[in-house]
């Protein structure tokens, strides 16, 4: 008949929570009694929850030890009014020592908002507030200026944010790591040229659709984090050519991954070039839609970066069974390709395919939809062996998912 909350100390318990991995085993150990939920709750350092000023307040009292908390709403299906600005100033002046905020797709977020967050939460290390159109950089100069400690900032689709932002971001965020400035078609050459002078520590940098970056930008950055730059995104941004990554082969050798999508002006010379600097590093290579590329240099990836694990050459016409002569002789070493993406590349034949297979054993998705000359029956009667865990999508249209 005896109870174990005789015979079991707060600290007895706090260490039987710590082995509990799963959450859901973590939420029944708060079911038992309301002193092991005041236990379980008071040791959470992750939410995910909806707004509202007064279940906030009431959040803060329960989850002493809150650092991560998640008020994203769903892009698809948001609830009404969401996100405010009165919930930003209860979050700034209740969880001091939050850590991580997650506000993306908060549409009623407003600079307001950003200021009293900026004015409270001293300790931020990480936040996200993608798709919040209203925000401008007055708002988020405020968070620069209050939250030194700044690691992590995303910012995908504010088309309002310029290049002062960046500059108060370079003054005040020494440390910052992670920067998305996915669509922001305001930010110039200048404004991340200003950026690196003080954030000399990026590892993953994101500048897709930033159509008014060009190579001088890339030159400053390939410069001043050339010992930490790990990826780096360049999706659709038409002004970079070779120069750019002639820079970032010279520079950066600690690159894992790129993405150079819709780079049409980039070409064979300086692909190959960054075969040869980054092969030791290189994981991740994006490069659809670069129209220039030919054989030459994506024989050179292949044959040269033995980690490389993602690759993508969609839509680039130029290419062909060639790219691949170096692969199936008995003296080359085993790709460690995971994914290979060869949509509508209407020159790869069985033949192409049938060596990425053999010298591919790690292999777990093929992309070779709109390729004229392969099916699951041309592969097939070609004596193709496809890894057993091996996905090969075969049919579909360019508008369709992966």
């Amino acid at each position: 008949s005896a109870c174990i909350n005789d015979y079991l100390a707060d600290d007895d318990l706090r260490f039987v929570l710590s082995k509990l991995n799963d959450e859901k085993d973590k939420n029944v150990f708060g079911l038992v009694c309301k002193r092991w939920l005041h236990l379980q709750s008071s040791e959470r350092s992750r939410l995910c929850a909806r707004a509202g000023p007064h279940m906030l307040k009431r959040m803060a009292a329960r989850f002493t030890s809150l650092r991560e908390l998640d008020l994203s709403q769903s892009m698809s299906r948001s609830f009404y009014p969401g996100v405010t600005d009165s919930d930003l100033s209860v979050i700034a002046s209740s969880f001091s020592a939050l850590r991580v905020l997650k506000l993306c797709n908060c549409k009623g977020v407003t600079d307001n908002g950003m200021a009293a967050i900026g004015s409270g939460l001293h300790s931020l290390q990480s936040l996200d507030v993608s798709y919040c159109r209203k925000l401008s950089d007055r708002g988020l100069s405020s968070v620069a200026k209050g939250c030194p400690d700044l690691r992590a900032l995303h910012l995908i689709c504010c088309r309002l944010v310029t290049d002062s932002l960046l500059s108060s971001l370079s003054m005040n965020c020494h440390g910052l790591e992670d920067l998305s400035l996915q669509g922001c078609t305001n930010v110039t050459d200048n404004g991340l040229t200003h950026l690196v002078e003080g954030c000399k520590r990026l590892k993953h940098l994101d500048l897709d659709k930033c159509t008014n970056i060009g190579n001088a930008a890339i030159s400053a950055l390939s410069k001043a984090c050339s010992s930490s730059l790990l990826m780096l995104s360049l999706l659709d941004c038409g002004r970079i050519g070779d120069e750019s990554l002639s820079y970032l082969a010279k520079h950066c050798h600690k690159l894992e991954t790129l993405t150079i999508g819709g780079c049409i002006k980039i070409s064979d010379e300086s692909i190959k070039s960054l075969a040869w600097q980054c092969c030791n590093t290189l994981k991740g290579l994006r490069m659809d839609w670069c129209l220039n590329i030919s054989d030459s240099s994506l024989d050179s990836i292949v044959s040269l970066c033995g980690k490389l694990e993602f690759l993508d050459v969609g839509c680039c016409e130029g290419i062909s069974d060639a790219s691949f002569q170096s692969l199936g002789n008995d003296d080359v070493k085993k790709l460690g390709l995971k994914i290979l993406k060869l949509r509508n590349c209407p020159k790869i034949t069985v033949d192409g395919i049938r060596k990425v297979a053999n010298s591919s054993p790690g292999l777990e998705y093929l992309d070779v939809r709109d390729c004229p000359h392969l099916s699951e029956v041309s592969c097939r009667e070609g004596g193709v062996k496809f890894p057993s865990e091996c996905k090969v999508n075969f049919v579909g249209g360019m508008a369709e998912p992966d």
